[in-house]
């Protein structure tokens, strides 16, 4: 059985592909395409996928409708190829589900430096993970936070979803409650790299991560904003334990 990683490439250029599949081989990459949705769909069905490399721009259905469909069936990591590079543009693939987003033209070693960096923020180490993060359910001010499905229970039994950038956003918080951090910090944590760190960008996904926490937007009491300095969780206690299972 192989123990490569396996990359699958979503976009209808067949000569991207073909170039980009036999790059990433050199890296020891198992590499997989498809051309839309619909081979996209049965590429992920038939086998193992690591990572996605997604086209926003597809035949049929989009890669930011596609991004959000994975998220919703899975936890499989997401880089976004795009000719378009606005602020909005990357706010967008972000707020679909995506881990990274990349405008085209890209030199080919910088992707293979974003998947790595994907990777490791997606899969993490063991050894290095705080037993917080560890615990397989973190509650906090009659919140759970389920770690395995990477979602959220609300005081009232509600099961709220999570994107991976809100899913790592609130983790970070909740490792260190009541800690100052600046949208760079934020930013490095919820999407894996620290570079092109846009603040609409993290203003918006903490917007959302507000949202889903019921956190009133006009006067927060969880997630305060320190103007000119950054965010603060404010929570009164963080508990991690592990969950029972039959």
């Amino acid at each position: 059985m192989s123990t490569k990683t396996s990359i699958l490439l979503v976009d209808d250029d067949a000569d991207i592909t073909t170039l980009l599949a036999e790059y990433l081989g050199r890296f020891n990459f198992a590499v997989h395409t498809a051309c839309d949705a619909d081979s996209m769909r049965q590429q992920l069905a038939r086998q193992r996928v690591d990572l996605v490399v997604l086209d926003v721009m597809l035949p049929g259905t989009d890669g930011l409708t596609l991004s959000r469909e994975i998220r919703e069936r899975s936890h499989i990591p997401v880089i976004m190829l795009t000719a378009r590079t606005t602020t909005f543009d990357r706010i967008m693939g972000l707020e679909n589900g995506a881990d990274d987003y990349m405008g085209k033209p890209f030199e080919p070693r910088e992707l293979v430096a974003r998947i790595h960096t994907v990777l490791r923020r997606a899969l993490g180490s063991k050894d290095s993970t705080p037993i917080l993060a560890r615990s397989e359910v973190v509650c906090f001010d009659g919140w759970e936070l389920h770690r395995d499905e990477r979602n959220l229970v609300s005081p009232t039994g509600l099961v709220v979803a999570l994107s991976n950038a809100e899913f790592r956003l609130l983790t970070t918080f909740l490792q260190t409650p009541r800690r100052l951090f600046s949208r760079d910090q934020l930013m490095e944590q919820a999407r894996g790299r620290a570079m092109d760190a846009f603040e609409r960008s993290i203003d918006l996904l903490v917007s959302r991560l507000r949202q889903k926490l019921a956190d009133d937007p006009d006067e927060p009491s969880m997630i305060k904003t320190v103007r000119g300095a950054g965010y603060m969780f404010n929570v009164q206690s963080v508990q991690g334990r592990m969950a029972w299972r039959a």
